[in-house]
């Protein structure tokens, strides 16, 4: 504080000895008195001198103020006295300070107290503890302190709320409570807080700042709102200006559709106050913070995106539309359209659509540009419009088509002013801003799009009544040397550069009139003041430009020729120095900068952002240009001949190979399908041989009963000859086993159509010829994939083969059963034999009968039960042949599409074998797609041996059927 004592002593108007003696004895009661009351008595009246007396309350008291917010937190009242004259002290309240020298040191004393408040880091720590204080008188005065610290001392400060433990959002807290004067005045504290500091941005941002600052916004009214809307806005700033993190969490929060209500500014007769109008400035700016061209491309065009999706940019166009808005609201919020358009396509195409309310209805494009070429427009207005212009033209080749369109001779109406009339009009007229305007937005509609390069060279004129029609190539560089305005001719020559670059039909045009080479060189050659030193320079590049894409068609204009008349009349060293005037130009790298046309007074409006990046592309490449040689110059053709050829040779066999890649995952995906199909037939041949089994049970079962049938045989015969019962009903039967015999036959011929296709595939699937040709040629993997396939359909053969046995077997039993039903049948007694015998044992007969008809009617039952599931089993064979048969088509479309693959291998490779040795990589390249000679001989004969091996395993399986 030594130097706080001299600046004190040196002030010549400096207090009275009475009040020097008065703090120190206040300072003193602060220290050393033991009642609260007489210490918050001597701070109210340090608070009520430190205003007038501020630099001496600031040395002698500010150690016992800081004393006292540590000990005596539990009296709010002097804790907020404490607080006020610490403000007091700190802060540079203007309205105190008269003199300019006295507000100057009343800054410096500002700082310098700041700085010795923040040196004891706990300083800040306790202001920030006692901000949580609910009481008013304590949480306001220290967000004013705070503020001030921020405002004297940013940084510093900054720094120390960051390490502090929950530091910043204690600081949050301010914009939830419900007194509008300490929410307002947290606002402002965190606009400091937030100012130039990434890290607090983020962490301000991820405590919901968004949310809590959107709804002070809706509540206070939006735009018809007062300044505290401004002051959200400007944190809102503050928080997403060149922060990448920030305006994506601001997306994907969904708040961009929460600022379209922001610009519903209602009828023309709800007026526009001047807080209004600022809010609107401060919105419009903010909605240009997020579409930004500085920011990640990426981040812009998603922005753009959801600004169209939400209707904001609708809402925007409207007010570009609308009456009676103020000229820089309207200013703004073209420059807002402008970047909420530039570079997205469907933002682009709706701005196209857009129509003015007049009668009849105009394009909004048309009346911007009429408002660009009229000269009595505000410049900055003028200025906007360009750049609303360049936007919309931004990597947009179908607006560049449209506006080139309206100047071609079978679009042009007579009945309506269209956008390239205005062009060609503020390109010729009289004032030189119009001519500079119009020339750059028509070099925007040549920008990369050698297309509309070509069409803009069908542009025909009229120049007065009599005379035939000249170009408009040719009407600018008649333009150019009538000597016109310096503006002009940079603007111009600018045209002319975009023009010709990257067209050499439009070179050669140029060059067909013999004038515009002798004007050029002798712009060039002269000494000619300043002024005209970046025309100089222009006009070497547009000569330049005329060499480098030069196609050498006119033959008195060759790129030779043209460098040895350089040679002669400038000289290449002369040359070259005066096309480096462009960049060396003051107003060059101003331009460089950033994309929208920013001029404080027309004169500066040089430059156009877009031609200074043609110059830094073409600058280097036309000074090798001129130093090389003819010979130089034709080895370089050839080299981009060939390199051209070559390219082309390249992207065919690109394309060749991504139809075969195209083609070959089709196959993959049929292989898949089939795998598929496969794995299901399989599941269902497991089902039919569990059911074959289940009735192979049964039958075992009923065997068995008849078996024992049998043994009664001899007992029951006496019985049946009585009343002839028996007889009938081993009869009926009969018959039941006769119609299950027909059933077996049927179900045995089925089974043998079964085999016989079974044996169609195999012989399908082992013929040697193309097939195995095919598969040879095909991928290995695709191979593989097939050999896995043939592996399947062997085990489901082999599956099918031993259910045909399990139903043979069953069919054996089944005639056995037969034969015995028949010799039971034979051996009932013929009518002729002695009935004496017979009726002593009729009694115990008869309930043998009824015990045997009993059991012949449950034999009955049973047949008739087998019978039906003999078929159910004929219809799930009948599914499992339709199987076999959609499996077999799959596999023959399958080898279609491999013979198919071979032959446009085949063809590939005739073509590889006709090129010459320097594409001997692309051939090595293609054959890595099929298979060399040896590896498909070894796959041939591999596969052969496969299939030699299954014809002898299908052999033995028939032998064994």
């Amino acid at each position: 504080m030594n130097f706080l004592r001299g600046v004190m002593g040196g002030q010549s108007a400096g207090p009275q000895h009475t009040e020097a003696e008065t703090i120190q004895k206040l300072c003193d009661r602060v220290s050393s008195s033991t009642l609260l009351d007489d210490r918050r008595n001597a701070v109210r009246a340090l608070k009520s001198l430190s205003k007038k007396y501020r630099l001496e309350v600031g040395i002698q008291a500010m150690d016992h103020l800081i004393h006292v917010l540590q000990t005596d937190r539990s009296d709010s009242e002097i804790i907020g006295y404490a607080l006020d004259t610490l403000y007091n002290i700190i802060s540079n309240d203007e309205e105190e300070e008269v003199e300019e020298n006295s507000t100057r040191q009343s800054e410096d004393f500002g700082s310098q107290f700041t700085e010795i408040f923040i040196k004891q880091q706990e300083n800040v720590t306790l202001l920030l503890s006692l901000l949580e204080e609910f009481d008013f008188h304590v949480r306001w005065p220290g967000v004013k302190l705070l503020t001030s610290l921020l405002k004297q001392l940013g940084p510093q400060v900054q720094q120390i709320i960051l390490v502090s433990p929950m530091g910043v959002s204690r600081l949050m807290d301010l914009l939830a409570d419900s007194r509008e004067v300490i929410r307002n005045d947290g606002v402002l504290l965190l606009q400091a807080l937030t100012r130039s500091n990434g890290a607090i941005q983020k962490i301000v941002a991820f405590e919901n700042a968004f949310e809590r600052l959107l709804d002070i916004i809706t509540e206070e009214g939006n735009s018809d709102g007062g300044i505290v809307v401004e002051d959200c806005l400007i944190l809102l700033q503050n928080l997403l200006k060149n922060n990448n993190s920030n305006q994506n969490f601001f997306k994907e929060g969904s708040y961009i559709q929460r600022m379209k209500p922001w610009f519903d500014v209602g009828d023309e007769n709800s007026g526009w106050s001047a807080q209004k109008v600022t809010n609107l400035h401060v919105m419009l700016q903010l909605v240009r913070v997020l579409v930004s061209p500085t920011n990640p491309p990426g981040a812009t065009s998603s922005c753009q995106k959801a600004m169209f999706q939400c209707g904001l940019l609708q809402q925007l166009c409207t007010i570009l539309m609308a009456t009676g808005v103020p000229a820089d609201i309207l200013t703004e919020t073209i420059n807002t359209v402008s970047e909420v358009i530039r570079g997205y396509q469907v933002n682009q195409d709706y701005f196209a659509s857009v129509n003015a309310p007049s009668n009849p209805p105009r394009p909004a494009i048309v009346v911007l540009l009429m408002s660009m070429v009229n000269e009595r427009q505000p410049f900055v207005l003028r200025c906007a419009v360009l750049y609303c212009f360049q936007c919309f033209l931004y990597k947009n080749q179908k607006g560049q088509g449209e506006i080139v369109s309206t100047l071609l001779p079978s679009t042009i109406d007579g009945n309506s002013v269209s956008a390239g009339q205005l062009l060609c009009g503020g390109l010729f007229s009289t004032d030189s801003l119009s001519n500079w305007c119009a020339a750059v937005a028509l070099a925007h509609a040549l920008q990369e799009n050698a297309t509309q390069k070509e069409q803009l060279l069908r542009v025909q004129l009229a120049t007065s009544i009599g005379n035939p029609p000249v170009s408009l190539l040719q009407q600018c560089t008649n333009i150019l040397s009538q000597g016109s305005k310096i503006q002009t001719r940079v603007g111009l020559l600018m045209l002319l550069c975009t023009w010709l670059s990257n067209c050499p039909i439009a070179v050669t045009h140029f060059l067909h009139n013999s004038a515009n080479v002798p004007f050029l060189t002798g712009q060039i050659a002269e000494n000619l003041g300043e002024e005209e030193q970046l025309v100089q320079g222009l006009c070497a590049l547009l000569l330049g430009i005329s060499i480098y894409f030069n196609d050498n068609s006119l033959e008195s204009y060759m790129k030779e020729k043209l460098k040895q008349l350089i040679e002669k009349r400038i000289g290449k060293e002369n040359f070259i120095e005066k096309l480096g005037f462009i960049s060396k130009h003051e107003l060059y790298s101003r331009a460089s900068q950033k994309p929208q046309p920013n001029f404080p007074s027309p004169e500066y409006m040089i430059f156009d952002h877009e031609f200074t990046k043609l110059v830094k592309e073409l600058e280097g490449v036309i000074t090798k240009a001129i130093y090389k040689s003819s010979e130089e110059d034709k080895k370089e053709e050839e080299v981009k001949k060939t390199l051209e050829q070559h390219d082309s040779i390249v992207t065919h066999y690109k394309n060749m190979i991504r139809e075969q890649d195209l083609q070959l995952e089709e196959l993959k995906q049929q292989i898949s399908t089939l795998k598929c199909q496969n794995e299901q037939l399989q599941t269902a041949v497991t089902q039919q041989v569990s059911q074959i089994q289940q009735h192979k049970d049964q039958y075992n079962l009923l065997k068995v009963q008849l078996g024992k049938d049998n043994q009664h045989q001899g007992s029951y015969s006496d019985k049946t000859q009585v009343n002839g019962i028996q007889s009938e009903e081993v009869g009926r039967l009969r018959e039941e086993l006769e119609e299950l015999k027909s059933n077996q036959e049927l179900l045995q011929s089925q089974l043998a159509e079964k085999n016989s296709l079974i044996e169609n595939l195999k012989s399908s699937q082992t013929s040697p010829g193309t097939n195995e040709q095919s598969s040879a040629t095909a991928s290995a993997r695709d191979s593989e994939q097939i050999a896995e396939l043939k592996q399947e359909l062997a085990t489901l053969k082999s599956q099918l083969n031993s259910q045909s046995m399990e139903i043979t077997k069953l069919q054996t039993e089944k005639q056995e059963l037969l034969q015995k039903t028949e010799t039971f049948a034979k051996s009932v007694p013929v009518p002729g034999e002695s009935e004496a015998g017979m009726a002593t044992k009729t009694t115990d007969v008869e309930g043998r009968l009824s015990a045997l008809l009993q059991e012949t009617k449950e034999l009955k039952n049973e047949i008739k039960a087998l019978s039906e599931e003999r078929t159910a089993i004929k219809e799930q064979l009948d599914a499992s042949n339709s199987t076999i048969a959609i499996l077999q088509n799959e596999k023959n479309k399958l080898e279609m599409d491999v013979t198919d693959s071979k032959k446009e291998q085949d063809d590939l490779l005739v073509l590889l074998a006709d090129q010459d040795q320097k594409i001997f990589s692309l051939k090595n390249k293609l054959k890595e797609l099929g298979h060399p000679v040896e590896e498909e001989d070894e796959l041939e004969s591999g596969d052969q041996d496969d299939e030699e091996d299954e014809d002898e395993d299908d052999g033995k399986d028939q032998g064994h059927i």
